[in-house]
């Protein structure tokens, strides 16, 4: 099953809340996204019902293994691609738009490709 542009982005944004708070809650990740707490709310049941999440009694979130595997692939991508625009020229708040526009339709070959030229430029003496 393929999971939609919208998931990925609120497992993406759910892993870095967890990496900058330790926790991710509902209401953290409504203002981090800029959505409302009825879309998180939807989301989070999908994801749940998907198992790219747990919710415990106190409305923490976790992500499984499988929510984990996507976040994780998502950000790594978000990230490369924000430090291949910016050191093109790009501006970082353009590059990080950008970035978070194309890191999912972008293929595995086109990102692979790009993530080996980038591995190369940044090993340089």
């Amino acid at each position: 099953m393929k999971i939609q542009k919208s998931s990925e982005d609120y497992l993406e944004t759910m892993l870095i809340l967890k990496e900058t708070n330790g926790y991710i809650r509902s209401i953290d990740v409504a203002k981090f996204m800029n959505v409302t707490k009825p879309s998180v709310s939807y989301a989070t049941k999908r994801l749940r019902e998907h198992g790219y999440i747990t919710m415990a009694d106190d409305g923490l979130i976790t992500l499984t293994d499988s929510g984990m595997e996507i976040a994780k692939r998502m950000y790594d991508r978000h990230k490369l691609l924000s430090d291949f625009f910016i050191y093109m020229g790009v501006s970082e708040e353009v590059a990080k738009e950008d970035a978070c526009k194309i890191e999912h339709d972008l293929s595995a070959e086109t990102f692979s490709v790009i993530e080996k030229y980038w591995n190369k430029i940044n090993t340089k003496d």
